[in-house]
C-alpha cells in the first residue's frame, strides 16, 4: 500500500477488526471485515452497521457577523437549494455547481442549531475524492465575501433499523430527531454534532466527533449487541440499492442536475429565479427536457452489469451505459444504475446490456430497488 495515503484516526480499530484496508479516495480504508461484503450489507439493513467515513471533507463557511440571509445567498451563488428557508438545525442535500452547468459535486449543508450560535455560518460535508478542489472553488468563487474554515475531526455513520435504540440509549431525544435535522450533544462526555442522515436508505446518524475521541465512541457503538463495522464494499451495495449516486460515476462535471435525475434538489423558488452558477442550462433542461437521463437498470439474468457495460438495443445500437452496478443482496440479484437516450428512459422499456459480447436482457426500472426507510416522525 502506498506510503501516501492519508491515514484516519481509527486506522488501528479498522486493522484490530480485522479490515481488510484498500486506497480509497488518497485514504487507507477497510473494505470489508471477517463477515464479508454480502453479510456486512444485510446487517446493516436488519440492525446497525457502524462505518468510519472520515475520509469526507467537513468544513464551515461563515459570514464575519453576519446572518443566515447573508451566508444563504452567497452559497446560493454555488448551488441550486433552497438554503435562505432553511430552518436551524435543518440538513439539505444540494449540489456545487460550474458554471456550465454541470456537477462538480454533491454536498450536505446544515444550518447550526439555534444553541451553537452561529446564525452566519453553515456546516458543509462534501466527498473525499474532491474535497481538496470543492474547497479551492468555493473559496475562489466567495473570495473577500465569506470565510472557509476546514475542519480535521472523524466522522461516523451509524445505519440501519437498529441505529435509533443504540444512540437514544446515550441521548433520549435522539429517538425523535426528524430526518435530516442535526443537534449538538454529549455522548458519554464527549462533545458531537449528530445528524439524522445517512448514505444506506435506511434510518441512522452520521456523527461528526473529535479525532481524538473517535476511537472511544466507534468501540462503545460497537460493544452494542446490534452493531458491526461495514466496509466500504457494503457501503457501495447499499448506497446502490438505494438509488443514490456515487460522485465521479453517476455524475461527473459532464452531467447536469437535470441529467442525473436530481430534480429533487433544486429548490422550487431556484428553478424560478435561476441565480445559481449554470442556471441557464438547468432552467434550459428542465423546460425542455434531455437527451440523456440517469435511470435504474434491472438485469433479468443473475450476472451483474459493472461500471461502463454499454447499454443497447435488441440490434446491437448503443443507447447509454452503466454507471454503477453489482449484486443487490437485499433484492437478491443484480442492480445497476446508469444514462440512457431519453426515448429508453421511462418505466418497463426493455433493453440489453452488453456483457463480456453477449447482448443481456434487462429492463429499466424507478429508483430506488429498495424502500428508503428514512424516519419521518411518530407513528399516527
Amino acid at each position: 500500500m502506498s506510503d501516501d495515503l492519508k491515514i484516519l484516526s481509527l486506522d488501528a480499530l479498522h486493522r484490530d477488526l480485522g479490515g481488510k484496508m484498500v486506497p480509497f479516495a488518497g485514504y487507507s480504508m477497510p473494505v470489508q471485515f471477517p463477515a464479508g461484503v454480502k453479510e456486512e450489507h444485510l446487517w446493516t439493513r436488519s440492525k446497525a452497521g457502524l462505518f468510519d467515513v472520515s475520509h469526507m471533507g467537513q468544513a464551515v463557511l461563515s459570514v464575519g457577523g453576519g446572518s443566515h440571509e447573508d451566508v444563504s445567498a452567497l452559497i446560493e451563488e454555488l448551488v441550486p437549494g433552497e438554503i435562505k428557508k432553511l430552518g436551524k438545525g435543518k440538513i439539505r442535500y444540494s449540489l456545487l455547481m460550474a458554471e456550465d452547468g454541470g456537477v462538480l459535486d454533491d454536498l450536505m449543508i446544515t444550518r447550526f442549531p439555534a444553541d451553537q450560535d452561529r446564525e452566519g455560518s453553515l456546516f458543509l460535508v462534501v466527498n473525499a475524492a474532491v474535497k481538496d478542489q470543492d474547497y479551492a472553488y468555493i473559496a475562489e468563487k466567495l473570495a473577500g465575501r465569506a470565510t472557509l474554515e476546514v475542519l480535521d475531526r472523524s466522522l461516523l455513520a451509524l445505519q440501519g433499523p437498529k441505529a435509533v435504540d443504540v444512540i437514544a440509549a446515550m441521548d433520549p431525544e435522539a429517538a425523535t430527531m426528524p430526518f435530516m435535522s442535526m443537534r449538538r450533544v454529549t455522548l458519554e462526555g464527549m462533545d458531537v454534532s449528530l445528524s439524522r442522515c445517512g448514505y444506506t436508505g435506511e434510518d441512522g446518524f452520521e456523527i461528526s466527533v473529535a479525532n481524538e475521541d473517535a476511537d472511544k465512541l466507534a468501540r462503545l457503538l460497537l460493544a452494542h449487541d446490534d452493531v458491526a463495522p461495514i466496509g466500504l464494499g457494503a457501503r457501495d451495495s447499499l448506497r446502490l440499492e438505494a438509488g443514490l449516486c456515487l460522485y465521479g460515476h453517476d455524475m461527473t462535471p459532464a452531467t447536469s442536475p437535470v441529467e442525473a435525475n436530481l430534480i429533487f434538489a433544486l429548490g422550487k423558488r431556484r428553478r424560478s429565479e435561476g441565480g445559481f452558477l449554470g442556471a441557464d442550462r438547468v432552467l434550459s433542461e428542465l423546460a425542455e427536457g434531455t437527451k440523456t437521463l440517469r435511470v435504474g437498470i434491472k438485469p433479468q439474468g443473475r450476472a451483474p452489469a459493472r461500471e461502463g457495460v454499454e447499454v443497447k438495443t435488441a440490434d446491437g445500437t448503443k443507447i447509454g451505459q452503466v454507471t454503477s452496478g453489482g449484486f443487490g443482496p437485499t433484492v437478491e440479484g443484480p442492480v445497476a444504475m446508469g444514462y440512457v437516450d431519453v426515448a429508453y428512459a421511462d418505466e418497463g422499456t426493455e433493453v440489453h446490456l452488453d456483457i463480456r459480447g453477449k447482448l443481456q436482457p434487462a429492463t429499466i426500472v424507478t429508483l430506488p430497488f429498495t424502500e428508503p426507510r428514512y424516519y419521518r416522525g411518530p407513528k399516527k
